[in-house]
């Protein structure tokens, strides 16, 4: 692998491009599916993979389409369903943004579980009824985690296998 080549620098900053996105899964502030994406968007213009590095490209953006839209829809209705209101979720991704400064690394899911349990403590007014909402927001956050990482492992597999194949 010669990196003086530019379509072979424009292939490895891809790839890292996606390793950073699927990185961004876990990562605050780190857009994954956008950086997936663009790491495929990247290496269909500049890295010389012609019509199968577009189509490629096509398919990787199916995926992050789905992906993005299934990522909130899917967790989303399973809290409808179990009753957990928009309210609550906004405090806990408000107290999980101030736990992110406060508490380095795991300030995060610290602020988001304090914050759900928080408001639904407020809503409801007894711990045992505040803490099974609580558990089923966690749950709707660790779905839409897998949702987007799943979604970004597929678009990696798509650009590896638009490498073998170009």
């Amino acid at each position: 692998m010669d990196l003086t080549d530019s379509q072979t620098a424009v292939t490895v900053v891809a790839g890292l491009a996606i390793l950073a996105g699927l990185a961004g899964v876990v990562v605050p502030g780190l857009p994954a599916l956008p950086l997936c994406w663009g790491g495929v968007l990247l290496w269909a213009v500049f890295g010389g993979a012609g019509l199968g590095g577009w189509a490629v490209f096509a398919a990787a953006t199916v995926v992050a389409g789905g992906g993005a839209v299934i990522k909130y829809a899917w967790p989303g209705r399973n809290l409808k369903r179990t009753g957990v209101p928009t309210s609550t979720l906004l405090a806990g991704g408000v107290l999980g943004v101030i736990g992110f400064f406060v508490v380095p690394v795991v300030g995060l899911v610290l602020g988001f579980v304090a914050g759900v349990w928080a408001a639904e403590r407020l809503r409801l007014g007894s711990n045992q009824l505040a803490w099974p909402s609580t558990v089923q927001a966690l749950k709707a956050a660790g779905l839409s985690m897998l949702v987007e990482f799943a979604a970004g492992l597929v678009i990696a597999a798509l650009w590896v296998a638009g490498l073998l194949m170009t």
